[in-house]
């Protein structure tokens, strides 16, 4: 029947939104790994007389690995995956693979990349808020946009604090908010 029809339509869309939300766990992953590693080479940069404090970075590789397993663990568990699901993955994709290139052209250049990669950044944030209509994401994706402008014009010290704030705004705040309105939700 009609009622029925409806009821089906409108449990995968209250499915749609709990899959995504639930990974909040992405967000909170990668905002304190980049948090850590940017507060990490602020501090070596600022406070030691080390030559390459951009090393701390290598720890973003395993932390690819982890979001993947994690990401790939999760899609198995999922009971259906919507439309919805694969635009939210193939979004998060395309910033991955759009990353992966710009490192490659910038590679010369890695103490010029942070604003390249806010900028970057902010789109899939930007639209992944959009997806689950979720406004603190949304919102997160424009303060990456603003720090990505300060990045490139505020000098170097100023610009070397922008990305963990960045990480604050854009992806620990939204991810918190996001895990707490999860845990409220009765699905």
């Amino acid at each position: 029947t009609g009622e029925e029809s409806l009821k089906i339509i409108t449990d995968m869309i209250s499915k749609t939104k709990v899959n995504i939300r639930n990974s909040s766990f992405h967000l909170l992953f990668w905002g304190w790994l980049i948090l850590a590693c940017s507060l990490s080479e602020y501090i070596l940069w600022k406070f030691t007389d080390i030559s390459s404090p951009w090393y701390v970075w290598l720890f973003v590789i395993p932390g690819v690995f982890v979001s993947f397993i994690y990401g790939f663990t999760a899609g198995r568990k999922a009971r259906f995956h919507t439309y919805a699901d694969k635009i939210y993955v193939w979004t998060w994709m395309a910033f991955f693979l759009a990353a992966i290139v710009l490192f490659i052209i910038l590679s010369d250049k890695m103490e010029f990349v942070a604003p390249y990669i806010l900028t970057i950044a902010a789109i899939p944030t930007f639209l992944s808020g959009f997806i689950i209509k979720f406004r603190p994401l949304i919102i997160g994706g424009i303060t990456f946009w603003i720090f990505a402008i300060i990045a490139r014009y505020g000098g170097h010290e100023v610009s070397a604090l922008a990305v963990p704030l960045a990480m604050l705004t854009g992806y620990l705040i939204p991810g918190y908010m996001l895990r707490r309105k999860v845990d409220h939700e009765t699905v």
